[in-house]
C-alpha cells in the first residue's frame, strides 16, 4: 500500500515536469508536393538520468500490468475482449512525457497503457478490466471504455476508429476556446484505413486544428499484415493529400517518440494545424487474447524482443552509464510488481456493481 501511496502522489503532480529543460527545436521543413510541408525527423532525445529512470518504471509498469491482465484473463476473472500493448509501451510512455497539463488523450481499444500512463490508478483499471464497481467505468465498461475526465483520457472506445472524430473534436474544442492544449489522438495501422479517419484529417487541415494523429503501426491490423491490407504502407504519408504532414517514428526507442512528440506538440500550439506521427512498433502478443497469432513466427517475435525491446533498451543505458545498478533496477522491478500485485487483489475482491447500476449512466 505504501508503494501505491507514492505512486499516486507522484501520478498526481502535472505532466510538465516531464518536458525537457529546453524548449524543443522548431521543426525543420520544406515543402512537398502540393504545398504540403515536409518534415525532417529529429534525432533521439539525449535523456537525463532521471528521465532514464522515469521511462523504464513506466515503461516498466504497463509491461508487468499488461503480463497480469493476460493471467487473470485466463484463470476466467476477465471477460469479453482484452487487447495487450506488452512491446508498445514506448510509443504512449514517450509521448506523455512531451505533453503537458491540459492536454488530451484519447485511443482505440488497446488502451491500458494510455490509462496508466497519463496517471490512472492501476487498482481503478484493473478493477474494470474485472468488471467491480471500484473501476473507472464502475465495472459497466470494461476493457474498451474506461475514461477519466481528471486525467484528461477520453476513452478506450472499441469501434475501429470512433476515437478519431472524436479527438478531432477535442482540438476543435481547444481553438474554440483559445487555449495551446493539443488533442493527442491515437490509432492503429488498421484504423487507419477507415474512412472517418479522412473526414477528421479533412476538417483539422481546413481548420488548422491543434491534433497530433498518432498510428501506432505495430505491422499487424487484426491478424493481417499490413503489407496485404494496406496499399499505402507508409502512414506518414496518409495526410499528404489534406496538406498534413508526417513522419515515421522508431516506435520501440521511447527517446525517439519523445523527440517526435516535442516536434509534434510544439507544432500544434504554434497554429500549424494537425500532424501525423506514425509510430513504427510491434506487439508480442496476439491481437487480442483470444488470437494465438499463427500468422507470424516465433523467430520474428523473438528477434524483436531480443533487439528491439523498448525497455531492455533503456535498462542497457542505465547498466552502461553505470547510472544504476542490476540490484536498483531489480529493486524496481519489484515495487512495480507489488503495486500490479496490489491491483490484482483488489480487482478479485472489490464487489460486483449493485445491479441498479443497469439504469444509471444510460442516455435515452
Amino acid at each position: 500500500m505504501a508503494t501505491a501511496a507514492r505512486r499516486t502522489s507522484a501520478k498526481s503532480s502535472s505532466a510538465s515536469p516531464r518536458r525537457p529543460a529546453s524548449a524543443p527545436a522548431a521543426a525543420k521543413t520544406s515543402s512537398g508536393a502540393g504545398g504540403t510541408p515536409v518534415l525532417k525527423v529529429p534525432e533521439p532525445a539525449d535523456f537525463s538520468k532521471e528521465q532514464e529512470f522515469l521511462a523504464f518504471r513506466e515503461m516498466l509498469l504497463i509491461r508487468r500490468f499488461e503480463e497480469k491482465a493476460g493471467q487473470l484473463y485466463g484463470m476466467g476473472f476477465i471477460g469479453g475482449f482484452c487487447h495487450l500493448y506488452i512491446g508498445q509501451e514506448a510509443v504512449v510512455v514517450g509521448m506523455q512525457m512531451a505533453m503537458k497539463e491540459g492536454d488530451q488523450v484519447i485511443t482505440g481499444y488497446r488502451d491500458h497503457g494510455h490509462m496508466l500512463a497519463t496517471g490512472m490508478e492501476p487498482r481503478g483499471v484493473m478493477a474494470e478490466l474485472t468488471g467491480r464497481r471500484g473501476g473507472y467505468s464502475k465495472g459497466k465498461g470494461g476493457s474498451m471504455h474506461m475514461f477519466s475526465k481528471e486525467k484528461n483520457f477520453y476513452g478506450g472506445h472499441g469501434i475501429v476508429g470512433a476515437q478519431v472524430p472524436l479527438g478531432t473534436g477535442l482540438a476543435l474544442a481547444n481553438k474554440y476556446r483559445g487555449n495551446d492544449n493539443v488533442s493527442l489522438t491515437y490509432f492503429g495501422d488498421g484504423a487507419a484505413n477507415q474512412g472517418q479517419v479522412y473526414e477528421s484529417f479533412n476538417m483539422s487541415s481546413l481548420w488548422k486544428l491543434p491534433v497530433v494523429y498518432i498510428i501506432e503501426n505495430n505491422r499487424y491490423a487484426m491478424g493481417t499484415a499490413v503489407s496485404r491490407s494496406s496499399a499505402e504502407t507508409n502512414f506518414a504519408h496518409r495526410g499528404l493529400s489534406f496538406r498534413i504532414p508526417g513522419i515515421q517514428v522508431d516506435g520501440m526507442d521511447v527517446r525517439a517518440v519523445k523527440a517526435a512528440g516535442d516536434m509534434a506538440v510544439d507544432w500544434c500550439r504554434s497554429g500549424k494545424g494537425p500532424i501525423i506521427l506514425e509510430m513504427q512498433t510491434y506487439r508480442y502478443r496476439g491481437h487480442s487474447m483470444s488470437d494465438p497469432a499463427k500468422y507470424r513466427s516465433k523467430d520474428e517475435v523473438q528477434k524483436m524482443r531480443s533487439e528491439h525491446d523498448p525497455i531492455e533498451q533503456v535498462r542497457k543505458r542505465l547498466l552502461d552509464r553505470k547510472w544504476a545498478s542490476e540490484d536498483d533496477l531489480k529493486a524496481i522491478d519489484k515495487e512495480v510488481r507489488d503495486i500490479v500485485a496490489n491491483a490484482a487483489d483488489f480487482a478479485q475482491s472489490d464487489p460486483e456493481p449493485d445491479p441498479s447500476e443497469l439504469y444509471t449512466d444510460i442516455l435515452l
